[in-house]
């Protein structure tokens, strides 16, 4: 793997970067997101206050970095959720669910004392390219 090629991932189909940092990385096999929260890619801003509108969005704009990096939510093998208040879980796992169909990715969900902008929910997500 030492000779393996780093490549970044960059869509303007999900929110640019609110950071040093890239949408994904493409690295022996795997993509690497970023955690993606529920912003307008056109607009940059945060899309609704309720949580099942805000994860919607946050899960598009994943599928957007999956898809430019050749993947798609089939493809991922683990993803963490950061939610703002554990009370929206159930909230979360009924959109979540909608998008990861078939075989579930492993998943770890974490509380979190702030996010970004204030939001309710980000995930991130490590997909195998095939």
């Amino acid at each position: 793997m030492a000779n393996a090629a780093i490549s970044a991932i960059s869509t303007d189909k999900a929110p640019k970067a609110i950071g040093p940092y890239s949408q994904a990385i493409c690295f022996g096999g795997f993509v690497f997101s970023s955690g993606q929260i529920p912003l307008d890619p056109a607009t940059g801003n945060v899309v609704g206050e309720d949580i099942r509108q805000q994860t919607t969005q946050v899960l598009k704009n994943l599928g957007a970095v999956l898809s430019a990096a050749g993947c798609s939510y089939q493809d991922v093998v683990k993803t963490t959720i950061f939610l703002e208040d554990l009370d929206d879980f159930s909230a979360v796992n009924e959109v979540y669910a909608s998008f990861f169909t078939g075989t579930t990715p492993a998943r770890s969900t974490v509380q979190a004392a702030r996010l970004p902008r204030d939001v309710r929910v980000e995930i991130d997500a490590i997909a195998a390219k095939r």
